[in-house]
């Protein structure tokens, strides 16, 4: 392992993901300019950036597996662990580098259920930086669901391996539920076999400064990926959402859909959603879109939609970007129907998020995530 740890990729992915190591000193200090960093409030995240030194921060990990599931610990250092991936900023190298134990869930070849296994991670304070490592291995043609559930108060960066083997089928919802002064920046990076599938759902509503960055990388033909996000972001949270979907394999599929809304003096949303198809993955058939809704002044949105196309034989691909306000004539009509000002805020919104929170594969989360967004406007 220690081999792959100074290794060092130089070969260019895209020109937002050309430097690729396990090594966080191979990463300078980023200073705000760099394209990567220039949207995230770089003075809020304690150092997460900066420091190499270990972390003494408290975070628990807790696993409630599903009936024909495994769960293990591998420690640091184990030949398993970043078989999926190379870390390609100066924060994911250094969680990778830094974490004591990984979780290990492991869904034997052929295994099917919808019950899902919940893997809660909870902050106890925001003193000293905590780093975390999830490894999920599905066996070819197994089909298994897994939620990721933050709560607490941390300030915290991990890594999580999602190998999707041919013919599997992975569910993962995400859950940022964090208390107001949580930081958290995380990488979901998925590797997708032959005629794998991949559903990932980010829901991000807690934290101070949550960045969320999913990655998937083809590994054989037929590999389908649906990417989706709703988030809510209050007055100063920076909520930042940066998509990667690599593809280097034929006949692949891929479809990113985020949403989100903000309100408050400071509230930022952030998205970025990159997608790379190479020369050799002729029939991909690709198209991502994010959508942001204002509802109040002193907002900030930022959405920046990336495509490069490197073979004239696809299948489709494309994108779209939008963000605009609430519109008055949408609450007047419900106004003049007798329907409080505070009501016709939440059916709009209900209308907005409805479709990506009805299409969670988990309905205990559907209703969880419909009061959570109630909440917020309350």
């Amino acid at each position: 392992m220690a081999g792959l740890q100074g290794a060092v990729e130089t070969a260019p992915v895209s020109r937002l993901h050309e430097r690729q190591s396990f090594d966080p000193a191979d990463f300078p200090v980023p200073g705000g300019r760099e394209e990567e960093w220039r949207f995230t409030p770089l003075r809020r995240l304690r150092s997460l950036h900066s420091e190499l030194g270990p972390g003494d921060g408290k975070v628990s990990v807790v696993v409630d597996a599903a009936s024909g599931v495994s769960i293990g610990n591998l420690e640091h250092g184990d030949p398993g662990l970043g078989t999926a991936y190379v870390p390609a900023d100066r924060v994911s190298a250094r969680a990778f580098a830094s974490f004591r134990e990984a979780t290990l869930i492991s869904v034997p070849a052929g295994y099917e259920s919808a019950v899902p296994t919940w893997l809660s991670v909870r902050g106890e304070g925001t003193e000293g930086a905590a780093f975390g490592h999830t490894v999920v291995d599905v066996q070819p043609n197994a089909r298994a669901v897994v939620v990721l559930d933050h709560s607490g108060s941390a300030t915290y960066a991990d890594n999580v391996e999602l190998i999707v083997g041919d013919g599997a089928s992975l569910v993962v919802v995400s859950l940022q539920g964090w208390a107001d002064d949580a930081v958290h920046l995380s990488h979901h990076h998925a590797q997708l076999g032959r005629d794998a599938r991949l559903t990932h759902t980010a829901v991000t509503l807690g934290g101070s400064v949550v960045r969320l960055a999913p990655s998937v990388r083809y590994a054989g033909p037929g590999g389908d990926a649906e990417l989706r996000g709703l988030y809510f972001a209050d007055a100063g949270q920076h909520l930042e959402h940066r998509l990667f979907v690599d593809h280097a394999e034929r006949n692949c599929r891929s479809r990113v859909s985020y949403k989100g809304a903000l309100q408050g003096d400071g509230a930022h949303a952030v998205w970025i959603g990159d997608v790379i198809i190479r020369p050799a993955a002729t029939g991909t058939d690709t198209y991502e879109y994010n959508r942001n809704l204002v509802l109040t002044d002193g907002t900030r949105v930022d959405s920046v939609p990336n495509l490069e196309i490197l073979t004239g034989e696809v299948a489709g691909a494309g994108h779209a970007s939008a963000s605009g306000r609430l519109e008055d004539q949408h609450l007047f009509y419900l106004m003049a129907r007798g329907i409080p000002f505070v009501e016709a805020r939440k059916l709009v919104l209900r209308g907005f998020f409805g479709e990506l929170i009805n299409r969670i594969e988990v309905p205990e989360l559907q209703d969880r995530v419909s009061a959570a967004i109630e909440a917020e406007l309350a």
